[in-house]
């Protein structure tokens, strides 16, 4: 056989894998609608306490039985009669590789193989949820956070594609510098998303709806936030000003404080609040840090200080004990930018709508640039991060 025949079928051979994976999360996704298929995927649920410890041998093999080998049963039938009527003999690949979840399926539903169950294994959580990849902390939050969500095996790609790589829903999210424009439209975006937000301000007279508590807070003060963080799954570090041509000492002290120094020490509090396996599945901080980490803004300290925010939280998040998502907006309208191009509301919208996809660096600009160059930024910076700095974690 040619030699690019060989690598071509080794391409659909990798390609057969990948459609394995799909079947088996589109069939999980039709567990949750369809009722005869919803008995049988019931199984699956019953079948692991909070820890993934089984609720007991007899039910984990039922639920080996009637949910993970019929699913397997379709991943082998869907590809072998792809195979069969393409006539491509990569796709083969795929066929013994859903054989090997069938087996395994099998093997489990006789008491044999147990370590085989690699995102049902029993224990706490020790990792954030995985971005593509599934690992056990993203699968427990599909148990244990919201059933209908989070319906990858392997690869989130299908959850990414359909919203629900993050669930908000009944999730507390705290946005500070809410009584701006932005915060404003983030807590409405995330009330349709039937999140909870919640109001952190530093100003005295803000007001919000009824049905969004409001916390005030000032910087330096941080750690008073502690008790009422404990309860809050999402912290949005939202705040910031502009001085814009200021040079003056104070203006400098100003910006370092409000776009650099309280956000970190806001975000060094919440961490301290991961404490359990379910904070770790479902705790999140989403920090706004602004395009002008690559690009400029026309005003000198706001660039230093939100490149220099931006720049500790790629480095913190390298050993965060929850997910850390950056926020990197171009210019909407505001009391602050009223010549800004993009809506607040639709900015919030689409901010919400990539981190439901767990997109980890949410850029929403129109300014082409930034999609090219922050990517670019943010992949150099930590292999540099990694490379010349270390953990004292053990």
């Amino acid at each position: 056989m040619p030699l690019e025949t060989v690598v071509w079928q080794g391409v659909w051979g990798a390609i057969a894998i990948v459609l394995a994976e799909a079947i088996r999360d589109i069939y999980h996704v039709v567990s949750h609608v369809w009722p005869p298929l919803m008995r049988l995927h019931n199984w699956h649920h019953r079948a692991y306490k909070k820890d993934f410890t089984p609720v007991s041998p007899t039910l984990y093999r039922q639920a080996q039985l009637y949910n993970d080998a019929p699913e397997a049963i379709v991943m082998t039938v869907v590809l072998a009669g792809l195979a069969t009527t393409t006539g491509i003999y990569g796709l083969w690949l795929g066929v013994f590789y859903s054989l090997g979840f069938l087996a395994a399926a099998i093997a489990r539903a006789q008491g044999w193989l147990l370590s085989t169950d690699l995102t049902h294994e029993p224990g706490e959580l020790i990792t954030i949820p995985g971005n593509w990849r599934v690992n056990r902390t993203y699968h427990w939050r599909h148990h244990f956070d919201d059933t209908n969500a989070y319906f990858a095996g392997y690869l989130t790609l299908l959850d990414k594609f359909m919203g629900t790589a993050v669930s908000l829903k009944g999730k507390t999210v705290a946005v500070t510098g809410a009584s701006g424009t932005m915060g404003r439209a983030l807590l409405r975006e995330l009330a349709r998303q039937k999140a909870r937000p919640m109001a952190l301000t530093t100003s005295a007279h803000a007001t919000f709806e009824a049905e969004i508590p409001c916390l005030q807070w000032q910087p330096g003060a941080e750690a008073d936030l502690r008790d009422a963080l404990k309860k809050v799954d999402i912290l949005i570090v939202n705040h910031g000003l502009n001085v814009h041509s200021d040079r003056t000492p104070a203006a400098i002290h100003t910006s370092l404080e409000a776009n650099a120094l309280a956000g970190v020490r806001l975000m060094e509090v919440f961490f301290s609040t991961v404490e359990t396996s379910s904070q770790r599945a479902n705790k999140e901080v989403w920090v706004n840090t602004s395009e002008a980490e690559v690009s400029p803004a026309f005003s000198p300290l706001y660039e230093v200080s939100k490149r220099l925010m931006g720049d500790l939280v790629s480095l913190r998040r390298l050993d965060a004990p929850c997910v850390v998502r950056k926020v990197i907006l171009g210019p909407f309208k505001s009391n602050l930018n009223p010549v800004g191009v993009m809506s607040a509301d639709w900015v919030a919208w689409a901010v919400v709508a990539l981190a439901k996809r767990n997109v980890r660096n949410i850029i929403v600009t129109i300014n082409p640039l930034t999609y090219l160059f922050f990517p670019i930024k943010e992949l150099s910076q930590g292999i540099y991060f990694r490379l010349f700095t270390r953990s004292n974690q053990r």
